[in-house]
């Protein structure tokens, strides 16, 4: 009897031993660790920079690309025409060098380009310098031709003595033009103008430009 209970015994711990090994596993739920990012994904991507960050191709800070405009373009100044005031005398008429070299000032309403509108390009009487387009001539009713803007670098611009008036010139000469005055309210782009003596000045109509 002791020897086939001990079999007995023998048996079923035989059999609970396989029981549990076959038994299936119990189904574990996938763990947060194992349902997270890897830890490279985990990491969080930069934002894209925007254009405001980052230059745009062809809008580059300092740079120029082929087949980009450039939105502005340097024009050098005229080269300078210097000439002693004897040389002037030689080659003005007496009414052009009084207001050319001397900062005279004709009558109003007396110029020959007062009321003139035709299309062309004013020259500096003195040197031959283009100054105005007629394209920017306008009637001001003040007895002068009236621009309100000159071509770029040909006028320079310095302030009278007293301060009242801001006396333009021919930037390659120095001949005296005129005045300029801002903020007058006329409807041009520029709100200026460019009150200029007819004597300082030669128009070219446009069928004879280069």
């Amino acid at each position: 009897m002791g020897v086939q209970r001990l079999l007995r015994l023998g048996m079923a711990s035989h059999t609970c031993s396989r029981t549990a090994a076959a038994a299936p596993r119990a189904v574990r739920p996938l763990s947060s660790s194992l349902l997270a990012p890897s830890p490279a994904a985990a990491r969080p991507r930069p934002a894209p920079l925007s254009c405001a960050a980052r230059p745009c191709r062809g809008h580059a800070a300092g740079r120029r690309f082929p087949g980009v405009a450039a939105m502005s373009s340097s024009i050098p100044p005229p080269a300078p025409v210097q000439k002693s005031e004897e040389e002037w005398q030689a080659i003005l008429t007496p009414e052009q060098f009084d207001i050319l070299r001397r900062k005279g000032t004709e009558y109003p309403g007396t110029g020959e380009y007062d009321k003139f509108f035709d299309e062309g390009v004013y020259k500096c009487a003195g040197c031959g310098t283009p100054l105005y387009k007629s394209s920017t001539k306008f009637n001001s009713g003040c007895g002068w031709p009236a621009f309100y803007e000159g071509l770029p670098g040909a006028i320079r611009q310095t302030p009278d003595p007293d301060g009242r008036r801001t006396e333009i010139t021919c930037a390659a000469c120095g001949g005296h033009l005129g005045h300029v005055f801002k903020g007058e309210g006329f409807k041009t782009p520029t709100d200026e103008r460019h009150c200029v003596n007819s004597i300082s000045l030669k128009f070219i109509p446009a069928s004879e430009e280069a």
